[in-house]
């Protein structure tokens, strides 16, 4: 496991863009690299430079959870709607949760590409490795993290912060995403 504490993101997306050149396919004959971490601790700013860098699709875990007690939803809809049909050889539609009205919205195809990113807290989870081809996880301070995540989201996210954190709490004690990624950014303060 490589862990690398660079300037973000230029030399954190080059670091990720090398590292990924070695990475396998998995169960899924694509390439699929989950970027990983707690909330705010910049994965969506990360995966989407990664993204451009590979030519990859980048589907966001925020689109998939079922509203703000649903990251293990949003873990099990990418595991039967992205990433089994794929190791299958099948499409893969999923579709997205509208955050306004609380209620599934319009679907979604996966598109065809040597690559896919997945970013979000549950991206790596345990039942997931079996078709990713790596897991990054990004690190940064608590306090740093939740002025990023709250400047982002404003007071839609504020009164849900510690509920969040709850369920990122088990989630991450139960699947040690962690521990499984192979490599490790951090993210300084700015």
């Amino acid at each position: 496991m490589a862990t690398m504490n660079a300037e973000w993101p230029q030399e954190q997306t080059r670091s990720v863009l090398a590292w990924a050149a070695g990475l396998r396919p998995s169960a899924c004959p694509r390439r699929v690299v989950a970027v990983e971490g707690r909330s705010g601790s910049g994965k969506t700013t990360l995966a989407r430079a990664v993204a451009t860098g590979l030519g990859a699709p980048l589907l966001h875990m925020d689109d998939l959870y079922a509203g703000w007690d649903g990251l293990r939803d949003g873990v099990t809809t990418l595991h039967d709607r992205v990433l089994l049909p794929l190791a299958e050889g099948r499409p893969a539609v999923w579709q997205r949760w509208d955050w306004t009205t609380g209620a599934y919205a319009e679907e979604h195809r996966v598109p065809d590409s040597d690559w896919l990113l997945v970013e979000g807290v549950g991206s790596g989870a345990r039942v997931l490795r079996p078709y990713l081809s790596g897991v990054v996880w990004i690190e940064a301070l608590d306090a740093v993290r939740k002025e990023r995540a709250l400047a982002r989201d404003g007071q839609t996210y504020a009164p849900h912060w510690a509920r969040w954190a709850r369920q990122e709490e088990a989630y991450y004690a139960a699947d040690q995403v962690r521990e499984a990624a192979g490599l490790i950014l951090g993210n300084p303060a700015r």
